[in-house]
């Protein structure tokens, strides 16, 4: 997502949706310090909701990428949307890492290796803050790095086609999230 949202749209999108990804960690994060990640886990209807929307969610932007035509054509037509605002580009970023089931699974397992019942409250909070910012940290550089000139130019030419294989991932990826079956 934050190749795409560099490579398509710009840095500063790319790196807003590394803004939100960090922001949806943010949400992993508290309901899995409040307990309440053992009940997703736990329940088979709430996981599968969750995994239903995530794989709707990536199949929605998988079918965009696929329809999406090329950058230079959107520009030179002057839309005024050839970019995500910054709220569209976190609103991106958020929505993706939120609705991702994977994750509360993930953060629940961390969670329980590394923090025990004893652990201090202001140390639960310090790791999070510091996934929440690790995380920012690293998609803006990915997204600096993926978006900078000479590896835009290179990509340019082929940037259509990259979109389409994006899209097609993007949309195998949703297939492999709806049939992920519950094991707790």
């Amino acid at each position: 997502m934050i190749v795409r949202s560099s490579l398509v749209y710009s840095r500063r999108s790319g790196v807003y949706s590394a803004i939100g990804l960090g922001l949806g960690i943010a949400v992993h994060i508290a309901y899995c310090l409040a307990g309440i990640a053992l009940i997703i886990a736990q329940s088979v209807v709430v996981f599968n909701v969750l995994k239903y929307i995530s794989a709707a969610y990536l199949l929605y932007i998988g079918i965009k990428s696929l329809r999406a035509r090329r950058e230079h054509e959107v520009r030179a037509e002057g839309r005024k949307d050839a970019d995500l605002t910054k709220r569209q580009a976190i609103r991106l970023g958020f929505i993706t890492n939120v609705t991702n089931p994977k994750a509360t699974l993930f953060f629940l397992s961390l969670f329980t290796l590394v923090i025990s019942p004893t652990t201090p409250l202001f140390v639960k909070l310090i790791m999070g803050v510091e996934m929440v910012l690790a995380t920012m940290l690293w998609f803006a550089l990915l997204a600096t790095i993926i978006s900078h000139r000479s590896v835009r130019h290179r990509v340019h030419g082929v940037q259509q086609y990259l979109e389409r294989v994006m899209g097609g991932i993007l949309i195998l990826l949703a297939i492999k999230v709806a049939a992920t079956s519950h094991s707790k």
